[in-house]
């Protein structure tokens, strides 16, 4: 819910501006709240809260023990153990799945050790640089087991024969300990010496442990330096514990590879959900890397049997920022992440207004629905009032916020399209808080996928709510936010 009366009146008498913009705001408070009241009146049969929808269930915590899925942390994935719910929740047991935002591929590998055919499409690099090493590890042989193994034993990365420098961003300069710097630079030396596959296995082994081995720890919206860096920013000075060396890094992540790629190699006997009986021959995964923006319209109508995803959230995270590390070691520049930062749906404050209609004139159904959503509307209207009276602590808000909802109903309308009569599409995402106002990202785009094609089943709903942000708690006190699953289904 929103504030009630007494609430928002006492937001608004506390704002530092004069007696007529504070009506104002508190006018725009009490709009969002009578609107989500009439949209949670409307959905309230279709909000369901959902016991086995775990904290671990729907991030990435429930991956940590499971073979493959385990390698790479990719803190803003859902579990593999979701996804196999889901398929088996709703009967869905043969065809191709589409995951418009595919990350690490959670959705692709869960589904086809299924039997489903995968279809991804990532944007950012180093999502599509974990699902094709994943990929790669699926086809290694014994003997490539063998050469990793040797790794192992003979640390060849210790021999100071060569090296190959490490590419820095501004971001991540001083990133490491210069021993570290050292290893890295000798270990991507004798990696480029082996076999093709070997090398993209090498790879993703040091993809896998720049965090634990860096002097930064990825933190939502950026990325945060320990103290013994000496890159001191204000604040309190902040200490991640211990930063691990090299080679105790790399040997435990090898060790994981050989230790899945022998696992898959038994007939993936540790992947396999005890929610299906037998294992299937896997499906085929494609990948498409690009913007689902621009690879989505070329997709065929009617084309897939089941969606299941999670977009980024409407929560200033800039994962450019949060996986930079990792986009250095691949070679990203920094003219390169400007312009993957502009590429992805809105959900930072540095995203500038897309011209949607001139990526794809057919979305004019899709922008009319975000346009006549009234708790939408509202929210951005007082978004936009509040920075007028610059009381955001960022003024990109207000586009960004904007930004994020008419992006996901284009994108919404492509899902419908894509899909099949009748299919389902489930998503992931979290409502926000913004100046005090919160909100219901759930229901505002529930309420446009039903403008686009499809019928609410259910908003599946945790029963653990998050919080909203320090920055929030510190200004309008601790609010709790529904997280949810969204079962939609296409219509006939």
């Amino acid at each position: 819910m929103q504030h009630n009366d007494a609430e928002t009146h006492r937001f608004a008498a506390q704002l530092p501006v004069d007696t007529v913009a504070a009506a104002q705001l508190q006018l725009g408070l009490y709009t969002i709240d009578v609107r989500d009241r009439q949209l949670l009146s409307y959905f309230q049969s279709k909000l369901v809260t959902q016991t086995y929808l775990t904290r671990q269930l729907v991030s990435f915590q429930a991956n940590k023990e499971r073979s493959g899925f385990r390698l790479f942390k990719f803190k803003e994935a859902f579990s593999a153990a979701l996804v196999e719910q889901f398929l088996a929740n709703y009967n869905i047991t043969h065809g191709t799945i589409l995951d418009p935002f595919a990350g690490a591929g959670t959705t692709l590998f869960a589904a086809s050790k299924l039997g489903l055919n995968c279809d991804g499409i990532e944007l950012l690099p180093i999502g599509q640089c974990v699902i094709n090493a994943r990929r790669c590890l699926e086809q290694c042989t014994y003997e490539d087991v063998a050469v990793l193994k040797r790794w192992l034993k003979e640390r060849p990365w210790q021999i100071e024969e060569g090296r190959v420098p490490l590419n820095t961003l501004r971001i991540t300069s001083g990133a490491y300990p210069s021993e570290t710097v050292a290893r890295i630079e000798q270990y991507l030396w004798q990696a480029q010496r082996e076999k093709k596959r070997i090398q993209m296995v090498l790879r993703f082994g040091l993809l896998c442990i720049l965090e634990s081995i860096s002097y930064t720890r990825k933190d939502g919206q950026y990325l945060r330096w320990d103290y013994r860096a000496g890159r001191r920013s204000g604040g309190r000075e902040f200490n991640k514990g211990a930063i691990l060396s090299f080679d105790a890094a790399i040997c435990k992540k090898l060790d994981e590879i050989v230790q899945d790629i022998e696992d898959n190699q038994n007939h993936c006997k540790n992947t396999i959900s005890p929610l299906f009986r037998e294992v299937p021959n896997s499906g085929k995964i494609r990948l498409y890397g690009g913007s689902c923006l621009d690879v989505m319209p070329a997709l065929q109508a009617g084309s897939y049997d089941g969606i299941i995803t999670s977009p980024p959230y409407c929560n200033r995270y800039d994962y450019t920022r949060t996986y930079a590390l990792e986009l250095a070691l691949l070679g990203t520049s920094e003219e390169e992440i400007r312009s993957l930062r502009q590429e992805m749906v809105s959900s930072t404050v540095e995203n500038r207004t897309k011209d949607l209609l001139a990526i794809n004139p057919t979305w004019v159904d899709a922008i009319a629905a975000a346009d006549q959503q009234e708790l939408l509307q509202a929210a951005l209207d007082y978004l936009d009032n509040m920075k007028a009276h610059r009381l955001l602590n960022n003024s990109g808000i207000s586009r960004m916020v904007r930004g994020y909802f008419y992006e996901m109903a284009c994108v919404i309308a492509e899902c419908s399209r894509v899909l099949r009569p009748k299919s389902y599409m489930f998503m992931v995402n979290d409502n926000v808080q913004y100046a005090g106002a919160s909100i219901s990202v759930d229901m505002i785009l529930s309420n446009i996928a039903e403008q686009l094609g499809f019928a609410v089943e259910n908003i599946l709903v945790l029963p653990t709510k998050k919080g909203n942000s320090s920055q929030q708690m510190g200004a309008h006190g601790r609010t709790q936010l529904r997280k949810c699953v969204y079962v939609w289904r296409k219509k006939p």
